[in-house]
């Protein structure tokens, strides 16, 4: 079975898809020298790195300056009607497909063809309700303010936006919301026209003010949260002309600035002028946020128990006139449940509709469910982790990093705790993205004579005979003994655990500290952390990863920093052939492999069940929702 599944993701993979060990010399891109990486000016090169923040003395063009600018117009797409030219494009699903168990690749296959199918017209329940899976509760609803993959899950739902991209990742202004998008010829802005039918929950109009407001919000230092700054502050201004039209001004012309458009909007109506009295905008977090723009609202939120949002009817009906396609559900639920066995519980009593399903849980399954749901599988580009704060004496030195690597039985992780479900990770770039090194890299094989051979090359001894390596800091041993972060998950637990007592056979010592999902998410942004495991999901674009791997990074949390590296991103974000783009984050990536900042653990493939009746179910490689159409996407029968 587990072969099988192998086989079947390997196949899924080549559909939704389009290193040595060692590491070649590498030297900087051409033009660029190791004081303009300082933020210097070189004496034969150019400043790398983008100036960042508002641009105060900027002085924006008249409109009538602007139309005589030479414009290309892009796209602007309906991710709803292209999912479903695509799918009218390939072989249609079979329905008896799910009366058979998954038991194969092509069962597999058969099963997600099925479950795809989008519906014909008058075919779904306007009034049925989907009940979803979340791990952890939401800290905040509000779009300013989202950080994981809870909030992610629930704010695209409710949030006002522009700009998506599509399963294959590629960007596209939604046709939901915008009339027109163009960039100038010369690459350095952005014109976007609102559709004129767009209303917030409490009736007042959507605008391009409340666009040029919120990134005026984010881009003030009041706002507590820099994250949500991250390819915003690469904008040079954002103005609105009109109610209708917002113009972006960028910086440089860059094969990035796209993702640069894509922030958190909020209603200038209801936040000017109040929101620094609070700035984390918690008031309105008591009960979900009060004013909203997408397609739901928030109409319940009991914390540690379930969130629920309500279809908006002014997103689909205004002033009487059908301007949207009305989403299949009335309601959504949101059903937060931490255990991953009550989870697993609520699934097979039909009480949720979906989940992401552990290992064990797929091989419990045995490829049928139990009549009221159906086990699939497809590739996500989901990576674990362990993760070093380079900040610390214990792993500033990249052989030490490099030696916990080599100390971890990563066979034992992918064969007995994972039962070959995962594939092994050698960096931040899935093979079957554009972004990964085209020779593939060997994923690491535990080799304690060489982690030993490392500490010891690193300064790391026993000298008292204790058990324990040390190495003298200003006078005084100090012992390699550090705490491993972990969230409260059996499976990473376990992990942790291996990690623990493979480190104890080379004379280092872990100890493991298990936190809440809050307290991890808190201490990691803040950087009060020895080590941590964790994951990350896919960027839509590589380069936004930018802000884990260079020199002083938004969420650079590891204090990772390498001057080729931040010269690497810099020159992929203004290389606009993707294949040339391509080589330099698959270069990219040989060096965080050489340096270890993370051990990279595994991919996690999708291994979901979903409700017998539910269909429209497309993944991406990030996964089934986070994507256009996504969750939009899926419908069910009359029951």
């Amino acid at each position: 079975m587990v072969r099988r599944l192998r086989c079947m993701l390997v196949i899924v993979a080549m559909v939704l898809a389009a290193v040595g060990c060692g590491r070649r010399p590498e030297r900087l891109p051409e033009g660029v020298t190791v004081p303009a990486l300082r933020g210097k000016q070189g004496s034969a090169g150019r400043v790398v790195g983008l100036a960042k923040g508002r641009d105060e003395a900027f002085v924006p063009p008249a409109a009538a300056e602007l139309d005589r600018l030479v414009w290309i117009d892009r796209p602007v797409k309906d991710g709803l009607a292209v999912l479903r030219e695509e799918l009218a494009a390939g072989e249609a699903g079979d329905e008896r497909a799910l009366a058979a168990p998954n038991d194969s690749p092509a069962a597999n296959g058969r099963i997600l063809a099925a479950i795809a199918r989008l519906p014909d017209a008058g075919e779904a329940d306007s009034e049925a309700t989907l009940v979803r899976h979340l791990r952890t509760d939401p800290l905040s609803l509000n779009p300013i303010m989202r950080a994981t993959p809870a909030e992610f899950e629930v704010v695209g739902l409710t949030e006002f936006r522009l700009f998506s991209f599509d399963r294959r990742l590629e960007p596209f202004a939604t046709a939901e919301t915008v009339a027109s998008w163009q960039s100038s010829a010369d690459g350095l802005i952005d014109r976007v026209v609102l559709r004129d039918d767009l209303v917030w929950s409490d009736g007042q109009p959507i605008t391009a003010r409340d666009v040029a407001f919120s990134y005026a919000v984010i881009m003030d230092d009041d706002l507590p949260v820099p994250s949500v700054r991250d390819g915003t502050d690469q904008l040079r201004a954002v103005e609105a002309y009109d109610e209708r039209t917002v113009v972006f001004f960028h910086r440089e012309p860059l094969a990035t600035n796209v993702w640069n458009l894509n922030f958190p909007v909020i209603p200038r109506h209801v936040h000017d002028g109040v929101w620094r009295d609070d700035p984390l905008f918690s008031a309105s977090d008591s009960t979900g946020l009060r004013v909203c723009g997408g397609p739901y609202r928030v109409v319940e939120w009991r914390r540690g128990e379930r969130v629920v949002l309500r279809r908006r009817d002014e997103w689909s009906t205004v002033d009487g006139a059908a301007v949207r396609d009305i989403p299949t559900f009335r309601e959504i639920e949101f059903r937060i449940i931490e255990d991953s066995d009550a989870a697993f519980a609520a699934l097979q009593a039909g009480t949720i509709d979906e989940m992401l399903l552990a290992p064990e849980q797929w091989r419990m399954a045995g490829g049928t469910g139990n009549g009221r749901w159906t086990p699939v599988a497809a590739p996500e580009w989901t990576v674990a982790f362990f993760a070093w704060n380079i900040d610390t004496p214990l792993f500033a030195d990249r052989r030490v990093r490099r030696a916990m690597t080599y100390a971890f039985d990563h066979g034992w992780m992918l064969r007995e705790l994972f039962s070959g479900l995962y594939d092994p990770a050698t960096g931040p770039f899935h093979e079957g993205s554009w972004a990964a090194p085209r020779k593939r890299q060997a994923a690491a094989q535990q080799d304690l004579q060489r982690a030993q051979q490392l500490l010891d090359d690193a300064g790391w001894v026993d000298t008292d005979n204790d058990g324990i390596r040390d190495r003298d800091l200003d006078g005084h041993p100090l012992p390699f003994e550090f705490t491993m972060l972990v969230a409260d998950q059996p499976l990473r637990i376990r992990t942790c655990e291996r990690l623990r007592d493979d480190l104890a056979r080379i004379g280092v010592r872990m100890h493991l500290q298990v936190v809440d999902q809050a307290t991890l998410v808190d201490r990691t942004q803040t950087r009060r952390f020895d080590a941590w495991h964790g994951s990350r999901g896919a960027a839509a674009d590589p380069d936004a990863t930018e802000r884990h791997w260079t020199t002083g990074g938004a969420v650079n949390v590891v204090g990772y920093s390498n001057p080729l590296v931040d010269a690497l991103y810099d020159a992929g974000r203004r290389e606009f052939d993707r294949t040339k783009r391509g080589e330099k984050y698959g270069r990219i990536q040989e060096h965080l492999w050489e340096d270890q900042p993370f051990t990279w653990l595994y991919w996690r493939n999708g291994l979901y069940g979903f409700s017998r009746d539910l269909r429209g179910i497309v993944f991406s490689p990030r996964g089934p929702y986070t994507y256009s159409p996504g969750t939009r996407s899926l419908w069910r029968p009359p029951r």
